[in-house]
């Protein structure tokens, strides 16, 4: 099964601390494995501002001024100094992937520099880092039952506020996920 542009929502019994109540978004499942970013977990220290500033971006632009809300989030424990932009569609930056009809991803400075002007992609989230499963990992933790899966929705990207994206994902498929034991084991 491929897992591109699908939810992986943590279960209850995962304690991992980057990836406890975390809902990830798989921008690349195949035979060498996965990458996706978490959506759920905001990085407290860092700003839009921040980001723009140590790329010598001007932030002073009222479009700009409104983005810096927005929260950063830690896509996960791998290149956390790597910046990682879903968005609504707009292709024209250097380096962007279509992950469905309604999610692009891009790695380029020049959807920052967008920010602002005509350019810049309706919807956006920012994620430092990103997480990866070698082949098979993902596949094997699935098994153990660390993760439930859901087909991605841009709702809970772009606007589910962030406390709710952990319940709201699970939802999709019909699940309560606070009625989840976090207690597991084998029948």
């Amino acid at each position: 099964m491929n897992l591109q542009n699908h939810f992986l929502i943590a279960m209850p019994m995962l304690i991992d601390p980057y990836f406890k109540r975390s809902v990830v978004y798989i921008c690349e499942h195949n035979d060498k494995g996965a990458m996706g970013l978490i959506i759920n977990k905001p990085i407290e220290q860092i700003s839009i501002n921040n980001i723009l500033h140590n790329l010598n971006i001007d932030p002073s632009r009222e479009e700009i001024k409104k983005k810096i809300s927005q929260p950063i989030f830690s896509g996960g424990p791998i290149a956390e100094a790597h910046g990682f932009i879903l968005h609504s569609p707009k292709s024209q930056f250097n380096s962007t992937l279509k992950l469905s009809d309604e999610i692009m991803i891009t790695t380029s400075k020049d959807i920052l520099e967008s920010l602002g002007t005509d350019r810049q992609p309706e919807k956006t989230l920012i994620a430092l880092g990103y997480s990866s499963w070698e082949k098979g990992q993902l596949e094997r933790e699935m098994i153990k039952n660390n993760w439930l899966t859901a087909k991605a929705n841009s709702n809970i990207i772009f606007h589910t506020p962030v406390a709710e994206r952990w319940k709201e994902a699970a939802a999709l498929i019909g699940i309560n996920i606070f009625k989840i034991s976090d207690q597991y084991g084998n029948a």
